[in-house]
């Protein structure tokens, strides 16, 4: 989607707290595309704990017909703005 972006992940029990970790995230994307500091991405995010791999394969369709429902692609498969970087390996199976 051109005006925000939908990211799924797996922390481990280690992991930072997500705020952190967008606050990182946010901070290399704006560098990379060399826009000034706070002009990219909004304050805020929403995030969504999913406790069921149900909710996990329902919320990966949702994402994935974004574009074809913002008209912007006639299929999830056109919409050339997806993919992963890393399978997340417990849930595979659920999609």
């Amino acid at each position: 989607m051109p005006d925000h972006i939908h990211l799924f992940c797996a922390p481990t029990a280690d992991a930072e707290p997500l705020q952190k970790w967008m606050g990182y995230w946010r901070s290399l994307t704006t560098r990379a595309l060399g826009e000034a500091k706070g002009a990219l991405w909004q304050r805020e995010f929403w995030d969504r704990q999913l406790r069921r791999q149900e909710s996990y394969a329902e919320k990966w369709e949702y994402v994935r017909y974004n574009p074809v429902r913002a008209g912007l692609a006639d299929s999830p498969d056109d919409w050339p703005y997806q993919g992963e970087l890393h399978c997340l390996e417990w849930i595979a199976d659920s999609r």
